[in-house]
């Protein structure tokens, strides 16, 4: 459904994403993993149409994201929902007005078909009788779920997922990625997650897609990246402090930093 060719995304002098090639199926849930900086929101941004690349290309069937005018880049984000990492609702509207929003924006349906698809988007993701409630009045989880429906309102063929259970305890991460494993299956939706939550990734994942400093250094079901020999993915998988993947970024000696003698500065 999605592939990437020669993809990469740079930021002045980092380089977040280098010549990344990947391939997306149509309804399955792809998982795109790595640790903090590794380049894997800003794939999702560039897949979903929200950052343009510095170079290569994003293919959605025959059409190419980069350099795709306007009008049809709009055609194309009517068929995407996302769901962004803090829930993004809008504060001032309740429960039922966040999830018909993009309904009464987009469409021209009568007020009795919005109401009867939110009512329906509420009971997928277990929140029917919450319609009235506040987005201040709900839990972290909650929040999370009213978001996932405001992606589902206008039946989208791909839903994008920047990590959906950041901040959740235990139990509803576990809901959350159950909700994305379920409703990618019932609705033969495509679903792109991204997550560093390696157990709830996994358990989800019909494919995975391991990134470290911008390229894809595993790529497989979740038996594959289980069992990877790659020394990189195990300690990413087990969260191992030490090993080939450093905690700092910096290429520059830390001892020459502190004995730069920075130039003088004149004060006015």
């Amino acid at each position: 459904m999605i592939r990437t060719e020669k993809l990469s995304r740079h930021f002045d002098d980092v380089i977040a994403l280098n010549n990344t090639d990947i391939h997306i199926k149509a309804h399955q849930t792809t998982v795109i993993m790595g640790g903090s900086g590794s380049g894997k929101t800003t794939l999702l941004r560039l897949l979903a149409g929200l950052e343009c690349p510095t170079s290569g290309h994003i293919w959605y069937g025959d059409d190419d994201l980069n350099g795709m005018s306007q009008k049809r880049l709009y055609q194309l984000r009517a068929r995407m929902g996302m769901v962004f990492q803090y829930s993004a609702l809008l504060n001032s509207l309740s429960v039922y007005d966040n999830v018909a929003f993009p309904l009464v924006e987009h469409t021209q349906l009568d007020k009795s078909v919005i109401h009867t698809m939110v009512t329906m988007k509420l009971e997928q993701v277990g929140l029917r009788g919450f319609e009235r409630f506040m987005p201040s009045q709900l839990s972290g989880g909650m929040a999370k779920r009213v978001a996932f429906a405001r992606a589902l309102a206008m039946d989208p063929e791909v839903v994008f997922f920047d990590e959906p259970t950041s901040g959740l305890d235990p139990i509803s991460a576990g809901v959350i990625a159950s909700l994305i494993g379920d409703l990618t299956k019932r609705t033969k939706m495509t679903s792109i997650v991204v997550t560093h939550d390696v157990h709830a990734g996994l358990a989800i994942a019909d494919h995975v897609i391991l990134l470290w400093q911008g390229k894809v250094i595993a790529e497989g079901t979740s038996d594959v990246i289980r069992h990877s020999d790659d020394a990189r993915v195990q300690q990413f998988i087990e969260g191992r402090p030490d090993g080939p993947i450093p905690f700092s970024r910096s290429e520059t000696s830390y001892i020459e930093d502190l004995l730069h003698k920075p130039g003088t500065v004149r004060m006015s």
